[in-house]
């Protein structure tokens, strides 16, 4: 059976090491939303490094999920110190779940923050592909597949939720 892959791509106002009240509101809200996300039915996995240290990204071991990068257009910091951006590589069973797990809940009331916490980037902040059972995406499928999204607009390999696809690659009427 098909799974789903979902990346996410954000860049931040503020390094994910700011102290400033708004820079912590946001990082907490995003560890109560992936503790929330977990426990979802047709969730399965999501990409975390070995060890967590806030802010550290590009040099954390993330084993099986790959090494870490990010879209060439990033301008932003790499350190620890200095990395404005939020993303997330996540395994669903289907499509169904994935879309309630991010419209709903407390990922749906954080969205209706994003304009605080988010710089507009004109580009799609998610893309979903189905993957064989068995395997895992990497973060470099993650980048690959919202750069296709970005030059392609959605098709089969590389979709958003308004414009789906089946694991047949079928386009899914909403």
């Amino acid at each position: 059976m098909p799974r789903l892959a979902l990346y996410t791509f954000g860049v931040l106002k503020f390094p994910l090491t700011d102290s400033a009240p708004l820079a912590q509101e946001f990082y907490a809200s995003g560890e109560a939303v992936y503790r929330e996300i977990s426990r979802r039915p047709g969730y399965i996995a999501h990409a975390e490094p070995a060890r967590h240290v806030q802010g550290d990204l590009f040099d954390a071991d993330w084993g099986e999920w790959g090494k870490f990068t990010v879209p060439a257009w990033y301008a932003k910091g790499r350190t620890a110190e200095t990395a404005a951006l939020a993303t997330t590589l996540s395994l669903w069973s289907d499509l169904r779940p994935a879309f309630d797990a991010v419209y709903t809940g407390l990922h749906r009331t954080a969205l209706t923050r994003r304009h605080d916490w988010f710089d507009g980037t004109g580009r799609s902040g998610h893309v979903l592909w189905w993957l064989p059972d068995g395997s895992l995406p990497t973060w470099q499928d993650g980048v690959r597949r919202l750069h296709l999204l970005g030059e392609h607009g959605s098709a089969p390999h590389a979709f958003t939720f308004p414009r789906s696809f089946a694991p047949d690659g079928t386009p899914i009427d909403r």
